[in-house]
């Protein structure tokens, strides 16, 4: 089972996949941990670019998608045959939020481009933890920001609502309210999970 993490920057995201991961282990599960960009020796690289160099959004979108193609086969692929639970910090969703609608390059087009990088490989579960803007834009005050961390609410204003169109369209989408304490966040998304590990097994 392939499960991803998503939301704007300073969401609670890294919290709560750090609690969700605890609750799999407990479960006796196994896992594989990932992180977008980055997660393979050819994606950090690409991420320590992406963090740190300016760029043209087109530029910035393509290594996304380098990292994200490289993630998938030599790690995400193995891990789902191996009957591993994947879970991404991050995934091709982020690049349709943050490319295809904040730097307008078309939601169309990213998605287009991420089945070419994915290989078709997408989650079963995508849990986007929802905060308003103005929430996050505090959050990241308190915090070293990298070069998209610095980018202003409205561009996180346009990756949320893209985010949001997305959990409309799609099936395997589960909003959070990310405004909540951390534990009710995480029985939350403990809750989703179990009811779609019961429905696969029946």
């Amino acid at each position: 089972m392939f499960i991803a993490f998503e939301g704007i920057d300073a969401c609670g995201k890294s919290t709560q996949i750090q609690l969700f991961a605890e609750y799999i282990k407990n479960r006796g599960l196994t896992y594989t941990l990932v992180r977008e960009p980055g997660g393979t020796a050819l994606g950090e690289k690409i991420r320590s670019i992406l963090i740190n160099e300016d760029m043209n959004p087109r530029s910035e979108l393509l290594l996304f998608l380098a990292s994200r193609a490289q993630l998938v086969e030599e790690v995400i692929k193995p891990a789902l045959n191996r009957g591993e639970i994947v879970i991404a910090d991050r995934f091709a969703d982020s690049s349709v939020a943050y490319q295809g609608g904040a730097r307008g390059l078309g939601v169309g087009i990213v998605e287009r481009l991420n089945d070419f990088a994915t290989d078709n490989v997408y989650p079963d579960l995508v849990f986007f933890i929802d905060i308003p803007v103005e929430i996050a834009i505090q959050r990241l005050e308190k915090t070293q920001k990298d070069r998209i961390e610095k980018e202003g609410a409205d561009f996180f204003q346009i990756a949320r609502e893209t985010y949001l169109k997305l959990a409309k369209k799609n099936r395997n989408f589960v909003i959070i309210n990310g405004n909540e304490d951390i534990d009710k966040i995480h029985r939350r998304i403990v809750e989703h999970f179990e009811l779609r590990i019961a429905s696969l097994n029946h």
